[in-house]
């Protein structure tokens, strides 16, 4: 299966099994096209054709072109076949029940009023509830004991606001590094805050205890304003921003990631992203909003139009400001074509309810942070353990090749089936597809593929001219 699409000015063919990407010229990529569907005579019939009165196609540019197509494809570089389906639902299997990392809700309770939360404002739709220590404490030992030979272990402490209970959150930490000497385990940890509560004592720990720190904000004042909002209804721009640029400013600008939503008040996020980078900030994110579709924030039809025009507009910004050398980067345009993950993440996915849980304050098991309060997703809980195995075995059954309309998708192996939380909230069923997503998902991939493709045409170029 190809994939052929034209960007920047580049004719671009990814061969989707085996992930190699050409960039060749309109005789290659029209031949391409044609080249699965009839003989070779009918192919280069139907070339002649195409690029008649043009003097640079000749009979034997024709004939060299099809017979390079040819040898591509002997090569495993073009139309290669998919081998994966028939192990697809074994390769979860190998992993057994080892699980790797837990999101600790330590905070179902926040300090801003968000209408666009899915997270009903930190509640998850129950009661506003913060972690104990003790809870906290178990549901390290808790991984621990699942994480078998794994050295690596991850923890996001997450909310709701997790900085409203800060002091625990540093409790936890202080235990885990004690645990490590003990296991010969080693924890990595994230934290994600809206900045309300960042202080002095908030970013010397975070620089010398997290590995990463994820921000919220939302680009321009007004768009951010409008949603992120106390419970008085005031917006929160003013006071998050400088503690942000403190908190990136002492980390020496890395290893944090601002991240944004849009919605259908700013599908022209770009302008946010620019506000972000007059701002300071160069480690990106922007998503678009999940929602019901009748809710005033959902985007549109026509709103993805412009989403996807965005996207490119925002992929030009970055090459020029490399050229430039002032590179910023947006994490869904992190592509690695020479190695990136392995073909069990491709298809697989991201691993939540098998070897990713999240941790609710009061110790309750789910798959991920967004099945929390769904009851029927309840996995079990840290003293006990799984005690709902058929949902584990669902999430476990959960992979690319599970989902019908992803089989015939050439973006399938970079997505891996998708958000399944996505999914269920938009079909009510974790192997459905969240259409929009999906939309949107492939235009990205179309732009990061189109920058590594661009990024190598110019190193080619510079080594050809200093030679």
């Amino acid at each position: 299966m190809i994939h052929q699409y034209q960007l920047n000015g580049y004719n671009i063919v990814l061969d989707v099994c085996s992930g190699a990407v050409h960039l060749v010229d309109e005789l290659a990529y029209e031949m391409i096209a044609l080249y699965e569907t009839m003989p070779r005579e009918g192919v280069l019939t139907a070339m002649r054709e195409r690029f008649r009165g043009d003097a640079s196609v000749s009979e034997e540019e024709l004939a060299l072109c099809y017979d390079e197509i040819r040898a591509l494809e002997e090569d495993g570089q073009l139309f290669t076949p998919d081998t994966w389906a028939d192990s697809a639902g074994t390769l979860k299997e190998r992993g057994g029940d080892v699980i790797k990392a837990l999101c600790l809700h330590v905070a179902h309770t926040c300090n801003l009023n968000c209408s666009y939360c899915f997270a009903s404002q930190g509640r998850y739709h129950g009661e506003r509830a913060i972690m104990s220590a003790e809870v906290g404490r178990r549901a390290l030992d808790f991984l621990i004991e699942h994480s078998g030979t794994r050295h690596n272990l991850e923890v996001d402490f997450f909310g709701g606001e997790p900085l409203m209970n800060f002091d625990v959150v540093k409790e936890l930490v202080a235990y885990a590094r004690t645990r490590e000497k003990e296991t010969g385990k080693h924890f990595r940890f994230t934290l994600t805050t809206n900045g309300m509560l960042i202080d002095d004592d908030v970013i010397d720990f975070c620089n010398r205890e997290m590995s990463n720190v994820v921000l919220s904000l939302d680009g321009r004042k007004e768009v951010h304003d409008r949603y992120r909002v106390d419970y008085a209804g005031n917006g929160s721009w003013e006071r998050i921003v400088p503690k942000f640029q403190r908190l990136v400013q002492a980390r020496g600008g890395k290893n944090y990631y601002m991240r944004g939503t849009f919605t259908h008040r700013n599908p022209d996020f770009l302008q946010d992203i620019r506000q972000m980078l007059d701002l300071g900030f160069t480690e990106l994110s922007m998503e678009p909003v999940v929602c019901a579709p009748e809710d005033p924030s959902a985007l549109t039809a026509e709103d993805l139009e412009i989403v996807k025009r965005q996207y490119e507009e925002l992929a030009l910004l970055m090459l020029e400001r490399e050229k430039e050398g002032r590179p910023f980067t947006f994490y869904h345009y992190m592509l690695d074509l020479a190695g990136g993950p392995c073909i069990y993440k491709r298809i697989s996915g991201c691993g939540s309810g098998t070897e990713y849980m999240a941790v609710t304050p009061g110790g309750d098991l789910y798959p991920c942070h967004q099945f929390v309060g769904e009851e029927r997703f309840r996995l079990g809980d840290i003293w006990h353990g799984i005690d709902n195995p058929e949902v584990r075995g669902e999430f476990a059954a959960c992979n690319v090749y599970a989902k019908p309309e992803c089989r015939d998708c050439w973006a399938r192996l970079y997505c891996s089936g998708g958000c399944a939380a996505n999914a269920y909230h938009a079909t009510g069923s974790i192997t459905g597809v969240y259409e929009a997503g999906c939309e949107l998902f492939r235009k990205r991939m179309e732009c990061a593929i189109m920058m590594a493709a661009a990024r190598a045409d110019a190193g080619a170029a510079a080594q050809t001219a200093e030679s």
